[in-house]
């Protein structure tokens, strides 16, 4: 009996069977290219972020590390603009504001260094260019100006961090920034309460720039029917969180 002709457009070789094999090939490839990461143990969608760091006190997500930069950053501008405000001032409050800054950022910034040092995590040495204008418009302001100027720049920009400090709170997995997120949460907390003491800072536009979303404006004008700072509380710093450092 005599083999039967293969069929046009049938067998491997057939244009149907050339995609069906590619198509097989492909997904082959792309199974054994995962397999490392999903089939290990300990690993997971971690491993296949570049933005998040494995550490010995857990993951280091990329807002984890935008916290620590962001801390870094406010030490290295609000440090001299409180002790500016400690000499330029020229109410008690406004002040008391300017030491309870430079107290503040001083521990704080002495913490998230020792924090990264522990996390191999490079970090700042300047103001951003944002913060060095702020610091622009401060040098240049006088008198009960430079007072408003003082209490509503620093406001703002502390309200913003304080957003990202419960965000970072309420998701890290890293103890040590647990930690930090901690002792920032109550620093700056406390220089909230002492710039909104002044009887300076402008709610409206705080609500405005929380809503909107915006940095901070540069400088602020002259209300239209300014009003003295109303007598603030004669605040004292808050004891400083001391916690050992952790056993390597």
């Amino acid at each position: 009996m005599r083999p039967r002709p293969p069929v046009k457009g049938r067998g491997i070789v057939s244009g149907t069977g050339l995609i069906v094999t590619c198509l097989t090939a492909t997904l082959a490839a792309l199974v054994f290219s995962l397999w490392p990461y999903t089939d290990r143990p300990g690993t997971g969608p971690d491993v296949l972020s570049a933005q998040t760091l494995h550490t010995s006190y857990g993951p280091l997500s990329a807002l984890d590390q935008d916290f620590l930069v962001k801390v870094r950053l406010a030490g290295l501008w609000e440090l001299p603009a409180g002790r500016q405000a400690q000499a330029k001032g020229t109410t008690p409050a406004v002040r008391t504001a300017g030491r309870h800054l430079v107290e503040g950022h001083r521990f704080l910034d002495e913490r998230v260094r020792g924090v990264a040092s522990r996390l191999n995590l490079a970090l700042p040495d300047e103001p951003s260019d944002q913060q060095k204008q702020w610091l622009e418009t401060l040098d240049a302001a006088q008198g009960a100006e430079y007072d408003r100027q003082f209490a509503n720049i620093l406001r703002l920009a502390h309200g913003r961090v304080f957003s990202v400090v419960a965000q970072v709170r309420a998701s890290t997995r890293n103890s040590l920034v647990r930690d930090l997120a901690d002792d920032a949460n109550t620093t700056v907390l406390d220089h909230i309460e002492v710039l909104e003491a002044t009887g300076y800072v402008d709610f409206d536009a705080v609500a405005r720039d929380m809503a909107g979303g915006s940095t901070p404006p540069t400088a602020f004008p002259d209300p239209a029917s300014p009003t003295a700072p109303a007598p603030g509380p004669s605040f004292t710093l808050p004891p400083p969180t001391f916690r050992p450092p952790p056993e390597q």
